[in-house]
């Protein structure tokens, strides 16, 4: 079976990187089904090329601009083999090129959703989402068949839309027994022996986090002697940096930067997830998978995965009462998934299932 799929990640943990986790997946990916084609939405700069392996092939458009990705994307899709399937990574732009490839070739779409576009917070963030939101709507409506990543997601699309294409929920892949068996790294614990009880945040600082809620809600509510450890790095930054002076919090609130953030589940008590919106949520997997209670707003696998679900209202007061009751362990619900050979065999078998349909 031959797939073509238009994919957009650009990070360097993508498709376009040969040796990269994201690359090494769609490797096997491409070995269950025969051959798998990438087209990739990325612009000249990301200085990505063109790669081959024994089953994969992925074609970074090197678009002078976003503007122009569809555009540059219709255009190598002609010179590409007939697919027996097109796949798209989101039912957004690339829902809508995917769409026109599948019309003119006359082959089943098979569309993927990893964020939770009908949550009003995401709308509300830019005129980009709410554009993507009707885009989303003309896509899901003509897709063979339909893969999310939560039960949240199926629901609300369910319930939005009349879709005639089959929804299936298969979550996002997480290597469990990494975060499981992670041991604690010696000169983190040194680094903050002090504090007797250390909140984590892993994120993008972007405003759809909403890290100002952790920040704000620790300095509220936490102990002296606890401390806020945020991991990664975004736009918010130097923001975040003046709310902790402002709230005399700077010295317990340390932010770590782009670094691996499973280096640091072992060393926490308790993980925060204060997003507007998720998708799916990696960080309430691997904090639970770690053993770590996760205090959450009610976004993406948060109350299928066992999180401690709270809102933005309540978020302090909820944390104040993690202080005070707990829980100090936590366990993982609802994982499908026994190993990387099983989510891709699910994964696969979904796409290839549009043929059958």
């Amino acid at each position: 079976m031959r797939i073509l799929q238009i994919g957009s990640d650009r990070s360097k943990r993508g498709v376009l990187y040969p040796g990269s986790v994201g690359y090494a997946r769609q490797e096997a990916y491409a070995k269950e089904f025969g051959t798998l084609d990438i087209i990739a939405f990325s612009r000249s700069a990301d200085g990505a090329k063109e790669s081959r392996s024994e089953h994969l092939h992925v074609v970074p458009t090197d678009s002078a601009s976003s503007l122009f990705y569809g555009l540059d994307a219709l255009a190598l899709a002609k010179r590409s083999p007939r697919p027996d399937v097109v796949s798209v990574q989101d039912p957004f732009e690339t829902g809508l090129v995917g769409w026109l490839i599948a019309k003119r070739l006359n082959v089943p779409l098979h569309v993927q959703v990893h964020t939770d576009f009908l949550s009003p917070a995401y709308a509300s963030h830019s005129l980009l989402n709410r554009m993507r939101v009707l885009i989303a709507a003309f896509v899901l409506k003509r897709a063979t068949r339909i893969r999310v990543v939560s039960e949240r997601i199926k629901t609300e699309i369910e319930k939005n839309y009349h879709l005639k294409a089959p929804v299936t929920v298969l979550p996002i892949y997480v290597d469990i027994g990494k975060f499981k068996h992670a041991p604690v790294d010696p000169a983190l614990a040194d680094r903050f022996q002090k504090f007797k009880t250390k909140l984590l945040v892993v994120s993008r600082l972007e405003p759809e986090k909403d890290i100002e809620l952790a920040i704000r809600s620790f300095a509220k509510v936490a102990p002296s002697d606890s401390c806020l450890i945020i991991v990664g790095q975004g736009s918010e930054y130097a923001r975040l940096k003046m709310i902790t002076r402002e709230l005399g919090v700077e010295g317990r609130i340390f932010f770590e930067g782009e670094t691996e953030g499973a280096r640091y589940y072992p060393l926490a008590d308790l993980v925060l997830v204060t997003s507007r919106y998720e998708g799916y949520g990696l960080v309430i997997i691997e904090g639970l998978a770690s053993g770590k209670p996760v205090l959450s707003t009610d976004v993406g696998v948060a109350r299928e995965a066992d999180a401690i679900v709270s809102s933005e209202k309540n978020f302090a007061d909820d944390l104040k009462a993690w202080f005070e009751n707990g829980p100090r362990n936590a366990e993982l619900r609802n994982y499908p998934y026994k190993n990387l050979d099983d989510y891709v065999r699910s994964y696969c078998e979904d796409i290839a299932a549009c043929v059958k349909r």
